[in-house]
């Protein structure tokens, strides 16, 4: 492979002439997209007649859900309906069609226990936080099981093993993995393992709805370096006084005055009958004075890589800094989401030209068709050139504020300003090693002067104004869409062809160890989101004494760390990892082992509390009189417990012993006597 080497600053940044497809490793059923720059694609529709599938949970009883196709969730898409199981578990889940199980897997987190059925349509069910299979699949899962002797299980069967039929019962609901309440995760896959809604075709008359979105917010955004809204580099937020009801119309009495390209984002949410949980908004069409001008529709998630795109679909940074998750209502650079008509990048954005005027209509639609509008008129206004400054902005003494941020490649400095007798602001000075460039004010307001520079030119070292200098902590741009190496004495990155949405202005950071705190590593900043892996090496400062028991964990700024785990190069002092998110990593040495007692016998099976202080629980067996015996882990409440109904195992009597390692290896071993 050739590799283009151009200096960064603190660094040195390799791009690779040739790219590769990058493999995460998190799902070997996806077919991986190609690498390079990622580009929109339609989804083809899928044809189902209505009635084809069978509700898995009371059909034919009214029901609710307590979540929706395509919610916005923290790193993806809810890709199917929660269906809510009347607060119990152990409701009977009846299969949806004719078909055979295809896979099931036994997990303390994500689905929990998860069961697909395949169907001669070429479409799959999926049936998540299920609480128990059923025979003949679960003697089948209980063989392999204690053949492996581990619970934690993935198993795939082949056509006709394990037939089934529509509405045959073929598990028993629950609240395992990340549920957070008893019910059912219910999706609907294609061949390509596309999570498609369940509503398109039709519904289902156990749900009921007949009330529409409900808008919380409507924004404008600029999106170039021309652009302005209300005369500022700044978006606006519109946040109607009263909360509107149920589909009703929303029309925002005030004109926003705006200029060049922008952008228009939405919040909102949905609620079916009889039930107050906040659910997703399936289609949102925009129209431009009469005409269309954008629409989406969350009918097809490409799962699972494409699920984390929901960080694109929405302004990530600006949900990180506020709590407010605003959905983007254009094509933004490096969003490949099938949701668009028609596909393409940058459709959506909107150029405002000076003297017009924008009428600016949405409705947003539920997978019911029940609708909500909002009406906001934009007016085009020339953006005004820098102003003499207020007077007494500030006690004479007083000396400027000067702070900066980044948006898209956009350097936005802000100075607040002392007095100024001319009561005209100076220029910016960018500096760069000897050279340095001035930059001319952007626009005023009060006592703020604001600048605005494209990054593309250039990253400066330093910024200046007046007698105040302020560092510049990017140290390079990393182009997204090609395999990209950035390297200082401290770590080692790796940027795969989709590690990233857009290009990125790099900032990293090492922090010696102190008496307070060990050796830092500060890799970008944790509101800037990645889409695929990112590969770290950190170089530590002196060699690891105990690599064996020594890994990177993620810290947060109240102290908390979490597990990431990483592979030692021979050295002892380079180890490396895969990451999805941007953050501060330290190294820490785990040498204690797990903990574990025995609570009791409730229902005459075995409960233990288990635990550990640092790197977490990794594996868990109990044997009885030398026999594997099957336990199951409830993350939420850190137990391990046996299960009834257990034809393989040993009885609960005699001699045993719990055993227990952590993800650094330490093992515990608890005698018991039953």
């Amino acid at each position: 492979m050739r590799r283009l080497v151009l200096p960064a600053a603190g660094g040195l940044l390799l791009l690779a002439t040739t790219t590769h497809g990058q493999d995460d490793g998190s799902d070997d059923t996806t077919t991986r997209r190609a690498s390079g720059p990622i580009r929109p694609t339609a989804a083809a529709p899928v044809a189902v007649p209505p009635g084809y599938f069978l509700l898995p949970i009371m059909p034919g009883q009214p029901n609710f859900l307590a979540a929706s196709m395509g919610e916005l969730r923290p790193n993806h898409f809810h890709g199917g309906l929660d269906i809510k199981t009347a607060s119990v578990i152990n409701k009977p889940v009846y299969a949806a069609a004719d078909g055979y199980v295809s896979r099931l897997k036994q997990s303390s987190f994500g689905y929990g226990n998860v069961l697909y059925i395949t169907h001669p349509n070429g479409l799959t069910t999926v049936y998540g936080h299920l609480n128990e299979f059923l025979d003949p699949v679960l003697a089948e899962l209980r063989r392999q099981q204690y053949e492996k002797q581990t619970y934690e299980l993935e198993l795939f069967f082949k056509p006709g093993q394990f037939p089934v039929k529509r509405g045959e019962v073929v598990a028993k609901s629950g609240n395992t993995g990340g549920s957070a309440g008893p019910h059912v995760h219910w999706e609907v896959r294609d061949g390509q393992d596309r999570q498609l809604n369940p509503l398109q075709w039709g519904g289902f008359t156990e749900i009921q709805d007949h009330q529409g979105p409900i808008l919380q917010a409507l924004a404008v955004e600029p999106l170039g370096i021309a652009a302005r809204v209300r005369g500022q580099f700044e978006r606006a937020v519109l946040v109607p006084k009263v909360q509107p009801a149920p589909g009703a119309a929303t029309v925002f009495p005030d004109t926003v005055s705006c200029v060049g390209q922008v952008g228009l984002l939405l919040q909102g949410f949905d609620r079916f009958d009889g039930a107050w949980n906040k659910n997703g908004i399936q289609r949102v069409t925009v129209y431009v004075n009469g005409q269309p001008h954008y629409q989406h529709v969350i009918d097809a998630v490409p799962f699972p890589n494409g699920s984390r795109q929901v960080n694109n679909f929405v302004d990530y940074a600006y949900h990180f800094q506020s709590g407010r998750m605003l959905q983007k209502l254009w094509v933004d650079e490096g969003n490949d989401l099938p949701f668009y008509t028609p596909p393409g990048l940058g459709q959506g954005k909107l150029t405002v030209e000076p003297g017009k005027v924008y009428t600016i209509d949405y409705e947003l639609a539920d997978s019911y068709n029940n609708k909500a509008t909002a009406r906001v008129i934009l007016r085009g206004e020339k953006a005004a050139d820098y102003a003499a400054l207020a007077p007494k902005a500030a006690p004479s003494a007083a000396r400027p504020l000067l702070r900066y941020d980044i948006t898209r490649n956009l350097l936005r400095a802000v100075v607040t300003h002392a007095t100024d007798t001319a009561g005209v602001p100076a220029n910016l000075v960018l500096r760069r090693g000897g050279r340095q460039l001035e930059l001319r004010p952007s626009y005023t307001k009060g006592p703020e002067t604001t600048y605005l520079y494209d990054l593309r030119a250039g990253l400066p070292d330093s910024l200046i104004f007046d007698q105040v200098t302020k560092k510049f902590d990017r140290q390079a741009m990393i182009p997204a869409g090609q395999e990209t190496s950035y390297t200082t004495p401290f770590l080692h990155l790796v940027f795969g062809p989709q590690t990233l949405f857009s290009p990125l202005h790099l900032n990293t950071a090492h922090v010696p160890a102190t008496a307070a705190a060990p050796e830092t590593w500060v890799v970008g900043s944790a509101s800037t989101p990645l889409y695929l892996s990112l590969r770290i090496t950190l170089k530590a400062s002196a060699p690891v004494v105990n690599r064996a028991r020594t890994a990177v964990y993620s810290v947060t700024a109240k102290g908390g760390r979490a597990y990431v785990g990483g592979t030692w190069d021979a050295s002892g002092q380079q180890i490396s990892f895969n990451t999805k998110v941007f953050g501060q990593y330290r190294l820490y040495t785990d040498t204690k082992a797990p903990e574990g007692r025995l609570l009791g016998r409730p229902g005459g099976q075995l409960l233990f509390r288990v635990g550990d202080d640092l790197s977490g629980l990794s594996s868990y067996k109990l044997f009885i009189g030398g026999r594997f015996r099957l336990l199951r882990f409830e993350h939420k409440n850190s137990t391990l417990f046996t299960v009834a109904n257990d034809p393989e195992a040993p009885a609960l009597r005699g001699p045993a012993e719990l055993r227990l390692t952590d993800q650094a290896g330490n093992e515990r071993v608890i005698p018991l006597s039953l």
